[in-house]
């Protein structure tokens, strides 16, 4: 194996690793019981946060997808 694949499925396993940490990190968009007495909303949300979140699970996923088709050229022409 070559240099360049071990290292991309080293960086595949990480960004996969970092991918499912991001998406546990959201809030629940659901409110559950919750929702039906109005009651969801009353300690507000960080939109910052939330938002930042979101710009860093679409940037690894971008990623991910990037090394994903990157050793998919690589096994390929192997």
């Amino acid at each position: 194996m070559k240099f360049t694949q071990i290292f991309l499925y080293v960086l595949q396993f990480t960004l996969s690793f970092a991918l499912v940490i991001a998406v546990l990190l959201h809030s629940a968009k659901g409110e559950g019981l919750a929702g039906i007495g109005g009651q969801a909303h009353i300690f507000g949300s960080q939109k910052g946060v939330e938002a930042g979140l979101n710009r860093i699970t679409a940037i690894i996923a971008v990623l991910w997808f990037l090394v994903a088709g990157l050793l998919a050229l690589l096994v390929r022409n192997s």
